[in-house]
């Protein structure tokens, strides 16, 4: 066990799971992004899996749109091995805000900042040991990816040291960027301005620079993906059925789907691709379904076709339907027959008729 790990143990975690999670609607109408089912157990389950296997076992929780949810599945987190606490923002603070809106709730001098949105394969005990070794105050995980012109980049000298924060350019200079995760000396912590809403990559990182505090950055090309859009968040929970991202709390083994308890699956069904059912869900005869997350007691009906979708709770899709891409909201009814492609969206309790929405001309 390496010194960092050992020293894990004197190191707070903080996780920012106070966003509405409005570019993952309509699902998110019903629970915070954090809380969706993700490969068979919330989102959150997985990032605090790998935060208790770092050695950290306190845990702050900054929260905010439907705080309550947090609170009712996670408790004071003794089922998970962790002393979870809560703090409630009342108006939205960014991100910096956030972070300064936990201070008081610290125990120790160092403070690994998570957002709850990020899937990360980061070695969180090689992140700590970047920081210690560098005396940083503030150290971020910055992750290298083949088309960074999506991304703000962050240059880094020689030693580590962050040279600057860059905006989206079609011409980085770096193919390095903010992998959302940060290491935070109490003291840089606290120099954020309280109770108000501060931006950390446009004001607080900027401002350390301005000012000559040490920020470094921890640089890898690890598994790392933004889980804010719907064909993300598919792809993440694939990945995690799959193995592909690292996790600690994947209820089954991994492979090319994940079923949970209570779900029924034809003998001729076919799921493939990480795909994820839900307690209760039900897939019938000759239906295939690939690469998505079928929420609990949702249906999938004979010969339907599912790619690369979600399926909400209690949803229902029609025999021989075909929906690829898209977003189900809970409750809703696909009829049969229907086709629904290319990122549609289906409210929740929708329902649509047999043969109601087609995208090819044959009936």
């Amino acid at each position: 066990m390496t010194q960092a790990r050992k020293g894990a143990t004197d190191v707070d975690a903080v996780v920012l799971v106070g966003g509405k999670g409005t570019r993952l609607r309509p699902l998110t109408l019903s629970a915070p992004k954090p809380m969706l089912p993700t490969a068979g157990v919330p989102f959150l389950e997985h990032l605090l899996s790998r935060i208790r296997a770092a050695g950290m076992t306190h845990v702050v929780l900054g929260t905010s749109y439907k705080a309550e949810t947090f609170t009712e599945y996670f408790g004071d987190g003794s089922a998970h091995g962790l002393e979870i606490e809560y703090v409630v923002e009342d108006s939205p603070l960014g991100t910096g805000g956030a972070i300064r809106n936990v201070a008081d709730r610290l125990r120790h001098d160092t403070a690994m900042i998570f957002n709850g949105d990020i899937l990360s394969g980061v070695d969180l005990g090689d992140l700590l040991s970047t920081h210690r070794r560098t005396s940083a105050d503030v150290t971020l995980h910055l992750v290298k990816v083949a088309d960074p012109r999506a991304f703000g980049s962050v240059p880094t000298g020689k030693d580590g040291r962050v040279q600057a924060f860059l905006e989206k350019t079609n011409s980085p200079p770096t193919d390095q960027i903010n992998a959302g995760c940060y290491v935070f000396s109490r003291a840089a912590l606290e120099d954020i301005p309280a109770g108000q809403v501060v931006s950390v990559e446009r004001e607080t990182f900027p401002g350390l620079l301005a000012a000559g505090a040490r920020v470094f950055g921890h640089v890898d090309s690890t598994y790392w993906l933004d889980l804010g859009t719907p064909a993300a968040f598919v792809r993440g929970s694939a990945d995690l059925v799959l193995g592909t991202a690292p996790t600690a709390a994947l209820p089954g083994p991994t492979g090319a789907s994940l079923v949970l308890p209570g779900a029924t699956v034809a003998d001729d069904a076919i799921l493939t691709a990480g795909t994820t059912i839900g307690a209760g869900a039900s897939v019938a005869a000759g239906a295939h379904v690939t690469q998505s997350v079928v929420f609990a007691d949702a249906q999938i009906g004979a010969g339907a076709r599912v790619e690369n979708s979600v399926i909400g709770a209690g949803a229902r899709i029609g025999a021989d339907a075909i929906v690829v891409d898209a977003v189900i909201g809970d409750g809703a009814v696909v009829g049969d027959r229907c086709e629904l492609l290319s990122g549609v969206r289906v409210w929740p309790g929708v329902q649509l008729p047999d043969g109601g929405v087609r995208f090819s001309a044959d009936a």
